[in-house]
């Protein structure tokens, strides 16, 4: 246990020290409120940037409060993704190459205790940056748009935080079995171009960890298939001890390869 604290304690000066507790809740704050602020003041936007002929109008939809958070999650689903990726993608390969990772798997260190620092420092950011960020929009979109009930945000940003955990393991995992490089593209990929596959031909099934996203916006116009998105949880969380367990095992894998 105390190896375990020792390990998170390094990990979370080495996040503070190169600023990715800061920077990465800042970029989702900055979604957060741009969103609803954007989409209510769009026509004015318009009108001053579009010069466009005198008398020339244009109907803008109106958007209810659901939507604008909705669209904040767009938001977060591309780049918000992209932020994680590439936040994080070094954060165990990256150690491998400057040598630091070597200083410490010269020491008799548990490989499950290592690789669970990064998750929960990781973890931790994330998931603080996502829920200031959507808190952001829920508060401006009450302000601008109308209510969105407590109960409902807080079942999407839990449902959200899930997907988010989902995540991040995969880029951790990714970052302990390849190089930098190589980890950020397979996360990626992964990551956004399943998410793209899925939400073209997601129609044929209902169960993946991937549906996740959608399932949390359900719970802002009434609630998902309690079936469907159970299951989804449930393989998710599946999926995340499972690249959890992957993680560790590349990470001594690798530990191996460079004593020798």
């Amino acid at each position: 246990m105390r190896e375990l604290v020792v390990l998170f304690q390094k990990e979370w000066r080495e996040n503070t020290r190169n600023f990715k507790i800061l920077w990465v809740p800042l970029v989702f704050i900055f979604f957060g409120l741009s969103e609803p602020l954007t989409s209510y003041y769009l026509p004015q936007i318009l009108d001053a940037v579009g010069n466009m002929p005198e008398g020339t109008t244009f109907p803008m939809p109106e958007f209810t409060p659901a939507q604008v958070i909705m669209a904040t999650m767009g938001q977060y689903q591309f780049i918000g993704m992209l932020v994680l990726v590439l936040a994080f993608m070094g954060t165990i390969s990256r150690e491998r190459k400057n040598g630091t990772g070597t200083l410490i798997y010269v020491r008799p260190i548990s490989y499950f205790n290592y690789f669970l620092s990064k998750w929960k420092v990781v973890g931790m950011i994330a998931l603080m940056s996502v829920w200031l960020g959507l808190l952001t929009s829920w508060y401006y979109t009450g302000l601008l748009f109308g209510k969105v009930e407590a109960s409902d945000f807080f079942a999407f940003a839990g449902t959200y935080s899930v997907w988010i955990l989902f995540v991040v393991t995969i880029v951790l995992a990714m970052s302990a079995w390849l190089p930098t490089g190589g980890a950020a593209g397979l996360s990626l990929l992964l990551i956004l171009i399943v998410q793209i596959v899925d939400s073209l031909l997601g129609a044929y099934w209902t169960i993946s960890p991937w549906k996740l996203s959608t399932y949390a916006t359900q719970w802002l116009t009434g609630s998902p298939d309690s079936g469907d998105f159970w299951w989804s949880m449930a393989i998710t969380i599946l999926a995340i001890i499972a690249l959890m367990i992957f993680g560790v095992w590349m990470s001594k894998r690798n530990a191996s390869k460079t004593k020798v």
